[in-house]
């Protein structure tokens, strides 16, 4: 401040032939002190004030400082009513922006609002969820901290423990402090305190080893000598925090060094500073100290000491941080002081145009100037106060490095200035950062480890929103981003991968040629119509033979062709549905089950019309025969085949994907489109199929050697036992097992009738030809004729 006071009274351009002074008092940072200099300074040189002193102009026209925030704001809720401006070179509190409390406060410190939102961004940009924090027991300390208590959390970042450095040393409050971060699983730690306040906590954190912590600094303590030092860069190594601007003051350090006790001999500083610098004394050789007598064994100084000649953090001007706010602060009030002094009468900006005297101004008429005040620095820096009397907030973000010596060098790795705006405000260079423990990777403090894709997190109950367990996902969702809050459905005809992070196609489900399954049913296809062919070909090579004869051989035959259709519809419902194939296969299936059971029961017709027509006046067999059979089939076909054509009309048979039984994969079948039509279907089926097993069952026992009777009773007997068993289990078995239940049933009545009605002919043909005779047929005649009798 002397520095700048003089380099502005050499200035033949600011304030000419003007003359700054100044008083110095210290605050000794304590609230009492600092209000009881302030009363003094805009008081006069007495520090005592009676309540008549009280009136007239204050003595000093202007206040530098305080440093401290809570001091600040004391000296200015005093001196406010007088509007004595005050210019802070230190004080950061948010607190003191509130223009309507604090009306003549300015300051070249910007304010903890952007700081605490410059910590939180550089927090959250490097990933870290869980953090501890520590607050010193002042309103720096505490609005610092709860300001970025509050962005980080809208940033999603959780807060492990906040504790508060007593402002009276307190060593338990300090272990207790200790132990909590020793325990605590965060390791990040978030420290908003002033030089002084940290220091305890640091020298214990170093007392104790604590290493293994990432300690971010706000401004006050990030360039602290005190703490930045090669004993506790074990504990602090990595730091890295937000710092005032440094500047190089070109002319400091030559002013500096031309301290000398000597010429100040009333300045107890400079003794002090001299004696610790040159380790000698200034005083007498022997000190009284209450009644102990307490000899000083120092050298003592003769005066030749230089300064010049010895490093001290005293004269090492590369770091000026804090020193450059004063310097910005001098020059401000120098500026508002010249606009001031500039002032032409019917031009001013005061009330009625006029202008202040520069000998004899108010407090605040000098306010009025500072809230104007706009310079540039030599350094091209512009100055100015924004409505709140708050600068423009910009930062240097520093790491600290060990030097080859073991002391702490401050490297710069980035710039916060809020100028720039959201998402441009945070410059940071991670290629410099060394983090704690000379790691060269960001550290990682998570309260619980990221959920990787395929899982959410989910909050642990008590416990922060950043504590979760990580669910996998249901089947069917997925997450493919890191800490995914949801799962995300699959669409309908998709579904999750084993690793729940992609949705894939669902398997299609089918009844497919290549399938096992698909294969048997197939070759039992084939089978069954080889088998039809092959007895048919029995059959017509041995047509002249009694047996063939005696059993209508046209109906076997049309029989036996509505048979070898029953076995081929069954390869219908094999294969990927189409349009086609779904009316194919439920049309054909339809068509040539009443054409066989149609068949059969005309055939036990034929057998009871045979019997009938043996009583005596009885004709019955010339109003059946051949072309009567033959058309009784065809017509009792054609009702089904009318059916299916009105089926197909309304709402015929078309193949579907179905999702409705298996999450995980897709039914590809034919959806029946009209289920009453497919009942009326099957229920035509059932009603001729018990029709000729009621006939055939009546007509069981009438003595032939080749009454088919029976043989269609067993038939009808497996076939409506196959039937009866499809139903429960068609709709029991989704999917490509109803299309294999059904094939089965046709398989298997279809084997039925053909194995009951036409193996007893063949077994007779092929293996005892001696009773495929008429006269063998006709010996059961003899039989049915003394039935009769009887």
């Amino acid at each position: 401040m002397i520095f700048a006071i003089q380099e502005i009274n050499k200035d033949k351009m600011l304030l000419p032939n003007i003359r700054l002074g100044y008083q110095i008092y210290d605050t000794c940072a304590t609230h009492t002190q600092s209000l009881r200099s302030a009363l003094a300074s805009a008081s006069g040189d007495n520090e005592e004030i009676t309540s008549h002193d009280c009136v007239g102009t204050s003595s000093v026209p202007v206040i530098v400082g305080d440093s401290g925030s809570t001091q600040s704001m004391i000296i200015q809720k005093t001196l406010g009513p007088f509007t004595i401006p005050m210019v802070s070179y230190f004080a950061s509190c948010a607190c003191l922006s509130h223009r309507n409390k604090f009306p003549a406060f300015f300051r070249t410190m910007p304010s903890d609002a952007y700081q605490a939102q410059g910590v939180a961004r550089l927090v959250h940009r490097f990933g870290w969820t869980w953090i501890g924090s520590i607050a010193g027991d002042d309103d720096y300390g505490q609005n610092g901290i709860q300001a970025f208590s509050d962005e980080v959390r809208k940033l999603g970042v959780c807060i492990a423990f906040t504790e508060v450095i007593p402002k009276v040393y307190s060593r338990r409050k300090i272990l207790q402090i200790t132990e909590t971060i020793k325990t605590s699983t965060a390791r990040v730690i978030v420290m908003f305190a002033i030089e002084g306040d940290a220091y305890p906590l640091i020298r214990e954190v170093v007392k104790q080893n604590i290493t293994g912590r990432q300690w971010i600094a706000s401004e006050a303590w990030v360039t602290s000598a005190l703490i930045a030092t090669s004993e506790n860069f074990l504990s602090l190594s990595g730091t890295i925090g937000f710092a005032i601007p440094r500047a190089e003051i070109p002319g400091l350090r030559n002013f500096l060094l031309q301290a000398h006790p000597f010429k100040t001999p009333n300045n107890v500083f400079m003794k002090e500073l001299w004696e610790t610098i040159f380790k000698c004394s200034l005083g007498t050789l022997g000190t009284i100290k209450g009644n102990n007598a307490s000899i000083d064994t120092r050298t003592q100084c003769t005066g030749s000491e230089d300064l010049n000649n010895t490093y001290s953090i005293y004269s090492d001007v590369s770091e000026l941080r804090v020193s450059y706010n004063v310097y910005k602060a001098i020059y401000a009030i120098a500026h508002a002081l010249h606009n001031l002094n500039s002032c032409k009468n019917g031009t001013g900006a005061l009330p009625n145009n006029t202008c202040a005297d520069i000998f004899n101004f108010k407090p605040w008429q000098l306010l009025h100037y500072l809230k104007e005040v706009r310079y540039t620095t030599k350094f091209g820096e512009e100055i100015y106060f924004d409505e709140n009397g708050d600068p423009l907030a910009s930062y240097d973000i520093i790491n600290w490095h060990r030097k080859a010596d073991g002391s702490i060098k401050y490297v710069h790795v980035g710039r916060f200035d809020a100028a720039l705006g959201l998402g441009h405000d945070l410059l940071v260079n991670e290629g410099n950062i060394i983090w704690h423990n000379n790691q060269s990777t960001v550290p990682r403090s998570l309260c619980t480890e990221s959920c990787p894709p395929g899982t959410r997190k989910a909050v642990q109950n008590g416990q922060p929103v950043c504590c979760s367990d990580c669910l996998p996902c249901p089947d069917g969702e997925i997450s493919n981003e890191t800490d995914s809050l949801n799962c995300i459905p699959c669409a309908l005809e998709y579904w999750s991968n084993p690793q729940r992070n992609e949705c894939i196609p669902k398997e299609i489900e089918f009844l497919s040629f290549e399938d096992a399954m698909g294969i048997t049913l197939t070759t039992v296809s084939l089978l069954g119509t080889a088998s039809t062919v092959a007895v048919a070909g029995v059959l017509w090579y041995y047509r002249k033979t009694p047996i063939v004869r005696a059993n209508n051989s046209e109906l076997s035959f049309l029989l036996l062709f509505s048979l070898m259709l029953c076995f081929l519809c069954s390869l219908t419902f094999i294969g990927q549905p189409s349009a086609w194939s779904c009316t194919l296969r439920h049309t054909l299936f339809g068509v040539s089950f009443v054409l066989c059971i149609s068949c059969v029961l005309a055939k036990t017709l034929v057998v009871l019309m045979a019997f009938q027509a043996t009583l005596p006046n009885n004709n019955l067999m010339k109003w059946f025969g051949t072309l009567q059979q033959i058309l009784s089939v065809l017509l009792c076909t054609v009702v089904q085949v009318a059916i299916c054509v009105v089926w197909l009309i309304v709402s015929s048979p078309f193949p579907v994907k179905q999702t409705k039984y298996y999450k995980e994969k897709i039914i590809f079948e034919c959806d029946l489109g009209s289920v009453t039509a497919f009942c009326c279907v099957l229920g035509y089926i059932g009603f001729l199929s018990c029709m000729s097993f009621v006939l055939a069952f009546l007509a069981r026992k009438l003595p032939d050697n080749f009454n088919e009777a029976k043989f269609i009773t067993f038939s009808m007997l497996i076939f409506c036992a196959v039937w009866l068993t499809f139903i429960p289990a068609y709709v029991s078995s989704p999917g490509k097992y109803t299309v294999a239940v059904e094939i089965f049933a046709i398989l298997s009545s279809s084997f039925g009738l053909l194995i009951c009605i036409f193996a007893p002919k063949c077994y007779i043909i092929l293996l005892k030809p001696e009773k495929n005779t008429k006269r063998h047929l006709m010996g059961k005649t003899d039989q049915l004729k003394s039935y009769q009798r009887s």
